[in-house]
Protein backbone atom coordinates (compact mmCIF):
# COMPACT_ATOMS: atom_id res chain seq x y z
CA UNK A 1 0.00 0.00 0.00
CA UNK A 2 2.93 2.36 0.68
CA UNK A 3 3.68 2.28 -3.03
CA UNK A 4 0.55 4.30 -3.71
CA UNK A 5 1.37 6.93 -1.07
CA UNK A 6 5.05 7.65 -1.70
CA UNK A 7 6.89 8.46 -4.89
CA UNK A 8 9.14 5.61 -6.04
CA UNK A 9 12.57 6.42 -7.38
CA UNK A 10 12.80 6.69 -11.15
CA UNK A 11 14.70 3.96 -12.92
CA UNK A 12 18.36 4.92 -13.51
CA UNK A 13 18.05 7.83 -11.08
CA UNK A 14 21.51 7.68 -9.46
CA UNK A 15 21.30 11.02 -7.63
CA UNK A 16 22.70 10.81 -4.11
CA UNK A 17 20.37 13.40 -2.60
CA UNK A 18 17.06 12.02 -3.83
CA UNK A 19 14.01 12.05 -1.58
CA UNK A 20 12.30 9.31 -3.57
CA UNK A 21 11.99 5.71 -2.42
CA UNK A 22 13.86 2.68 -3.72
CA UNK A 23 16.95 1.83 -5.77
CA UNK A 24 17.90 3.25 -9.17
CA UNK A 25 17.78 -0.23 -10.69
CA UNK A 26 15.54 -3.22 -10.15
CA UNK A 27 14.17 -3.74 -6.63
CA UNK A 28 11.36 -5.64 -4.94
CA UNK A 29 8.29 -3.38 -4.62
CA UNK A 30 6.89 -5.65 -1.91
CA UNK A 31 9.75 -4.34 0.29
CA UNK A 32 8.68 -0.74 -0.27
CA UNK A 33 8.22 -0.02 3.44
CA UNK A 34 11.77 -1.13 4.16
CA UNK A 35 13.05 1.18 1.43
CA UNK A 36 10.87 4.01 2.75
CA UNK A 37 12.57 4.00 6.15
CA UNK A 38 15.96 3.48 4.55
CA UNK A 39 15.38 6.80 2.79
CA UNK A 40 13.95 8.46 5.92
CA UNK A 41 17.12 7.60 7.83
CA UNK A 42 19.46 8.53 5.00
CA UNK A 43 18.33 12.00 3.92
CA UNK A 44 20.23 14.98 5.38
CA UNK A 45 18.57 16.58 8.39
CA UNK A 46 18.23 19.92 6.60
CA UNK A 47 16.03 18.23 3.95
CA UNK A 48 13.59 16.56 6.33
CA UNK A 49 11.07 19.36 5.77
CA UNK A 50 11.11 18.70 2.02
CA UNK A 51 10.13 15.05 2.40
CA UNK A 52 6.49 15.52 3.45
CA UNK A 53 5.34 18.01 0.76
CA UNK A 54 7.11 16.09 -2.02
CA UNK A 55 5.35 12.83 -1.29
CA UNK A 56 2.06 14.53 -0.44
CA UNK A 57 2.09 16.14 -3.90
CA UNK A 58 2.76 12.73 -5.47
CA UNK A 59 -0.08 11.12 -3.52
CA UNK A 60 -2.60 13.83 -4.43
CA UNK A 61 -1.60 13.74 -8.11
CA UNK A 62 -2.26 9.99 -8.26
CA UNK A 63 -5.42 9.99 -6.12
CA UNK A 64 -8.05 12.47 -7.36
CA UNK A 65 -10.29 11.65 -4.41
CA UNK A 66 -7.47 11.61 -1.89
CA UNK A 67 -6.93 14.28 0.77
CA UNK A 68 -3.99 15.51 2.78
CA UNK A 69 -5.70 14.23 5.93
CA UNK A 70 -5.64 10.66 4.60
CA UNK A 71 -1.98 10.98 3.60
CA UNK A 72 -1.03 12.60 6.89
CA UNK A 73 -2.69 9.92 9.03
CA UNK A 74 -1.06 7.14 7.04
CA UNK A 75 2.40 8.67 7.19
CA UNK A 76 1.96 9.44 10.91
CA UNK A 77 0.95 5.83 11.63
CA UNK A 78 4.09 4.52 9.88
CA UNK A 79 6.41 6.85 11.80
CA UNK A 80 4.63 6.15 15.07
CA UNK A 81 4.79 2.38 14.61
CA UNK A 82 8.47 2.30 13.67
CA UNK A 83 9.38 4.63 16.54
CA UNK A 84 7.58 2.33 18.97
CA UNK A 85 9.54 -0.65 17.63
CA UNK A 86 12.87 1.11 18.16
CA UNK A 87 11.95 2.43 21.62
CA UNK A 88 11.17 -1.09 22.78
CA UNK A 89 14.62 -2.39 21.85
CA UNK A 90 17.08 -3.13 24.63
CA UNK A 91 19.79 -0.54 25.23
CA UNK A 92 22.30 -3.40 25.12
CA UNK A 93 21.22 -4.33 21.60
CA UNK A 94 24.27 -4.80 19.36
CA UNK A 95 22.87 -2.09 17.05
CA UNK A 96 22.23 0.34 19.90
CA UNK A 97 24.10 3.30 18.35
CA UNK A 98 22.28 2.90 15.06
CA UNK A 99 18.98 2.58 16.92
CA UNK A 100 19.75 5.85 18.71
CA UNK A 101 20.34 7.68 15.43
CA UNK A 102 17.16 6.28 13.93
CA UNK A 103 15.10 7.21 16.99
CA UNK A 104 16.43 10.76 16.80
CA UNK A 105 15.48 10.96 13.12
CA UNK A 106 11.95 9.64 13.72
CA UNK A 107 11.51 12.10 16.56
CA UNK A 108 12.49 14.85 14.14
CA UNK A 109 9.79 13.67 11.74
CA UNK A 110 7.31 13.48 14.62
CA UNK A 111 7.99 17.11 15.53
CA UNK A 112 7.49 18.12 11.90
CA UNK A 113 4.24 16.22 11.56
CA UNK A 114 2.83 17.65 14.79
CA UNK A 115 3.41 21.15 13.41
CA UNK A 116 1.39 20.15 10.32
CA UNK A 117 -1.38 18.30 12.15
CA UNK A 118 -4.51 20.39 11.56
CA UNK A 119 -6.68 17.43 12.58
CA UNK A 120 -5.10 16.92 16.04
CA UNK A 121 -4.44 13.32 15.14
CA UNK A 122 -1.29 13.37 17.28
CA UNK A 123 -3.52 13.86 20.35
CA UNK A 124 -5.17 10.47 19.96
CA UNK A 125 -4.58 7.94 22.75
CA UNK A 126 -2.13 5.88 20.71
CA UNK A 127 -0.17 8.95 19.70
CA UNK A 128 -0.04 10.27 23.26
CA UNK A 129 1.14 6.89 24.52
CA UNK A 130 3.82 6.78 21.81
CA UNK A 131 4.97 10.27 22.80
CA UNK A 132 5.12 9.25 26.45
CA UNK A 133 7.12 6.15 25.52
CA UNK A 134 9.53 8.38 23.65
CA UNK A 135 9.90 10.69 26.64
CA UNK A 136 10.39 7.74 29.00
CA UNK A 137 13.05 6.35 26.70
CA UNK A 138 14.82 9.72 26.71
CA UNK A 139 14.75 9.81 30.51
CA UNK A 140 16.13 6.28 30.70
CA UNK A 141 18.98 7.25 28.40
CA UNK A 142 19.66 10.29 30.57
CA UNK A 143 19.75 8.11 33.69
CA UNK A 144 22.22 5.74 32.02
CA UNK A 145 24.45 8.69 31.12
CA UNK A 146 24.19 10.21 34.60
CA UNK A 147 25.14 6.88 36.17
CA UNK A 148 28.15 6.66 33.87
CA UNK A 149 29.15 10.24 34.74
CA UNK A 150 28.72 9.53 38.47
CA UNK A 151 30.84 6.39 38.24
CA UNK A 152 33.56 8.34 36.49
CA UNK A 153 33.36 11.23 38.95
CA UNK A 154 33.59 8.96 42.00
CA UNK A 155 36.25 6.62 40.61
CA UNK A 156 38.88 8.15 42.92
CA UNK A 157 36.66 8.44 45.97
CA UNK A 158 37.78 6.62 49.10
CA UNK A 159 36.30 5.92 52.51
CA UNK A 160 39.75 6.20 54.10
CA UNK A 161 41.33 9.36 55.46
CA UNK A 162 44.55 10.70 56.96
CA UNK A 163 44.28 10.89 60.74
CA UNK A 164 45.89 13.67 62.79
CA UNK A 165 46.51 13.17 66.52
CA UNK A 166 44.31 15.23 68.82
CA UNK A 167 45.65 18.76 69.24
CA UNK A 168 47.81 18.74 66.10
CA UNK A 169 45.28 19.91 63.54
CA UNK A 170 46.75 23.42 63.41
CA UNK A 171 50.22 21.98 62.89
CA UNK A 172 48.99 20.30 59.73
CA UNK A 173 47.19 23.47 58.65
CA UNK A 174 50.45 25.37 59.04
CA UNK A 175 52.20 22.89 56.75
CA UNK A 176 49.55 23.45 54.10
CA UNK A 177 49.95 27.21 54.42
CA UNK A 178 53.72 26.85 54.04
CA UNK A 179 53.28 24.71 50.93
CA UNK A 180 51.39 27.56 49.31
CA UNK A 181 54.46 29.77 49.65
CA UNK A 182 56.89 27.33 48.03
CA UNK A 183 58.35 28.30 44.67
CA UNK A 184 60.17 26.44 41.96
CA UNK A 185 63.78 27.34 41.06
CA UNK A 186 62.27 29.43 38.23
CA UNK A 187 60.31 31.49 40.75
CA UNK A 188 56.87 30.04 39.98
CA UNK A 189 54.43 28.94 42.66
CA UNK A 190 54.87 25.22 43.24
CA UNK A 191 51.17 24.78 44.06
CA UNK A 192 48.63 27.31 42.85
CA UNK A 193 44.87 27.49 43.31
CA UNK A 194 42.38 30.18 42.39
CA UNK A 195 40.69 30.05 45.81
CA UNK A 196 41.62 29.09 49.35
CA UNK A 197 38.49 26.97 49.65
CA UNK A 198 40.24 24.30 47.60
CA UNK A 199 42.67 23.79 50.46
CA UNK A 200 40.09 23.87 53.24
CA UNK A 201 37.73 21.48 51.43
CA UNK A 202 40.59 19.08 50.69
CA UNK A 203 41.63 19.05 54.34
CA UNK A 204 38.08 18.49 55.60
CA UNK A 205 37.48 15.73 53.07
CA UNK A 206 40.66 13.72 53.47
CA UNK A 207 41.87 14.50 57.01
CA UNK A 208 40.50 13.74 60.47
CA UNK A 209 41.64 14.88 63.90
CA UNK A 210 41.49 12.05 66.40
CA UNK A 211 39.25 10.17 63.93
CA UNK A 212 36.76 13.04 64.06
CA UNK A 213 35.70 15.21 61.13
CA UNK A 214 37.30 18.64 60.84
CA UNK A 215 34.81 21.51 60.83
CA UNK A 216 35.12 23.51 57.64
CA UNK A 217 33.85 26.76 59.19
CA UNK A 218 36.45 26.46 61.96
CA UNK A 219 39.51 26.21 59.73
CA UNK A 220 38.38 28.77 57.12
CA UNK A 221 39.68 31.61 59.29
CA UNK A 222 43.24 30.39 58.78
CA UNK A 223 42.95 30.57 54.97
CA UNK A 224 42.02 34.15 53.98
CA UNK A 225 41.02 34.75 50.37
CA UNK A 226 43.23 37.85 50.29
CA UNK A 227 46.46 37.37 52.23
CA UNK A 228 47.35 41.05 51.90
CA UNK A 229 44.07 42.09 53.58
CA UNK A 230 42.92 39.00 55.48
CA UNK A 231 40.07 40.77 57.28
CA UNK A 232 38.79 40.74 60.85
CA UNK A 233 37.72 37.07 60.79
CA UNK A 234 41.24 35.90 59.95
CA UNK A 235 43.33 34.13 62.58
CA UNK A 236 47.02 33.21 62.56
CA UNK A 237 48.22 29.74 63.40
CA UNK A 238 49.30 29.83 67.08
CA UNK A 239 53.06 29.82 67.55
CA UNK A 240 52.90 26.63 69.65
CA UNK A 241 51.45 24.76 66.65
CA UNK A 242 54.24 25.78 64.25
CA UNK A 243 56.37 22.75 64.94
CA UNK A 244 57.83 22.27 61.45
CA UNK A 245 59.31 24.47 58.78
CA UNK A 246 59.49 23.52 55.14
CA UNK A 247 62.78 24.68 53.62
CA UNK A 248 64.20 24.16 50.14
CA UNK A 249 66.86 21.49 49.95
CA UNK A 250 70.42 22.36 49.15
CA UNK A 251 71.19 22.37 45.44
CA UNK A 252 72.86 19.21 44.29
CA UNK A 253 75.78 19.42 41.92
Amino acid sequence: MSLTYFKPRDRFDFSKDTLDIGNPLQWDRSQFLKHLFKRVFAIPEDRVKEFYPRHLAYYLSHHPTGTEEIFFKYFWSLIERQLKVLLNKDVYDKNHLRNEREIARLQKFTELLISLDRWNFHKSNDAVIAQQDSEIYGLRQEIIQLKADLKKATALETEGYINIPDGYRNTVLNLHLQMQELKTPEGKELMFSQTQSVWTKMICKYFREGDKEINHETIRRYFPSDKREPGDKHADIPAKSKLFTINPSKKRS
